[in-house]
């Protein structure tokens, strides 16, 4: 118990002086309206596989890409073909358009399996279309795919590296159409910041006015600030360069503690604050056992076998001590007042949820 507070301690001292680090640039707090990436997806054959391919008769939507291939090079297949193929497999293709991505650029994909291949490994994907939401097609894929695993089985063992069905491949696919992007509307450009927060759309204001002049920046709510920006666009494109490498301290963030109630992880931010509280933890277990009776008559008593059951039940509880938890102003003081209760992680979350119903946690509790 005490190396994981220590542990603790010692991360929470690196994550306090982090926090205290100097200001952030301006694009790594926002980003610009209308400046995004694109998702694309597509539907397409992996070929050459050793053996692991898809099992075709579970998945029929494999044979029928693979005859619609082959009839599209003019390659008939006769009505009634049973296809046992066992080095393909169906899988779906995903890839990011980034932002201003031109027509002939490379872009990474990934490539997943969706039917029952028990490996991509060595697999070479076939020119595959990618399309928006809009279905419109917008990059194609093709290459050889990079599986970050391995695997082998025999006489019914098998061991298995990482994951087998998803593989990449780096520059796999070739921009074939570009998405408009325009910087920003009419004499105007919209910075929007990662997490909605007055004091750092303020702050963001007086950076930019003081290094451009009064006027020049406006901000619209907590999240969005307003830039007037230079018409042409070879001085609007400078003029940004300029804005998103100003520096700013970012505002205080709001004090939150993330319980996961599936995996009893606790997650506690800087600001998180604890006031003099006094903590009572005990734990009750309760246990049950059954041992069977058997009572077997004489030889010569014409009785019968009788098995019954005796059941033994055990309620244990633990001595609480009454642990007193001073006021905290630091994360770090916050941590060693919990580990003085000597609870587990379960036991935590109940007791952070108790603390906070009584007022003493100074935080949002949020439960995922």
């Amino acid at each position: 118990m005490k190396t994981i507070v220590k542990i603790l301690v010692g991360l929470l001292g690196l994550a306090l002086f982090a926090g205290q680090a100097q200001a952030e640039r301006i694009k790594d707090i926002s980003t610009l309206q209308g400046v995004r990436s694109n998702q694309l997806a597509g539907y397409g054959i992996v070929v050459g596989l050793d053996g692991t391919g898809d099992q075709t008769t579970q998945t029929p939507f494999t044979v029928s890409s693979i005859i619609s291939m082959l009839g599209q090079m003019g390659i008939n297949i006769p009505a009634g073909t049973s296809l046992q193929l066992k080095n393909v497999a169906a899988v779906m293709v995903t890839a990011d358009l980034p932002a201003f991505a031109k027509p002939g650029q490379n872009i990474d994909i990934t490539v997943s399996s969706i039917g029952n291949a028990k490996s991509l490994r060595g697999g070479t994907l076939v020119m595959t279309p990618l399309k928006g939401a809009d279905n419109q097609v917008y990059a194609m894929a093709q290459g050889n795919l990079l599986v970050a695993g391995a695997g082998a089985s025999a006489g019914g063992s098998s061991v298995q590296v990482n994951q087998l069905g998803v593989g990449r491949v780096p520059a796999g696919a070739t921009v074939e159409r570009m998405v408009p992007t325009s910087l920003g509307q009419g004499g105007f450009i919209n910075l929007e910041l990662n997490s909605a927060d007055f004091t750092t759309a303020t702050r963001v204001v007086e950076a930019i006015n003081r290094n451009f002049g009064p006027g020049t920046a406006v901000a619209v709510d907590g999240r969005q600030v307003r830039v007037a920006a230079p018409a042409d666009n070879n001085q609007r494109v400078a003029f940004l360069s300029r804005v998103e490498n100003l520096s700013v301290a970012p505002g205080e963030d709001i004090a939150r503690v993330i319980l996961n109630a599936r995996t009893g992880s606790i997650v506690m931010n800087r600001e998180v604050l604890l006031d003099t509280v006094a903590v009572a933890h005990g734990s009750l277990s309760v246990v049950i056992s059954s041992e069977p009776l058997v009572s077997q008559p004489n030889a010569l008593s014409q009785g019968q076998t009788v098995v019954s059951e005796q059941a033994q039940i055990e309620i244990k509880e633990k001595k609480g001590e009454l642990v007193m938890l001073r006021a905290g102003a630091t994360l770090g003081e916050v941590v060693k007042a919990l580990n003085a209760v000597g609870a587990t992680p379960q036991d935590l979350l109940a007791i952070l949820q108790a603390i906070k119903a009584a007022g003493a946690l100074k935080a949002n509790l949020e439960i995922i």
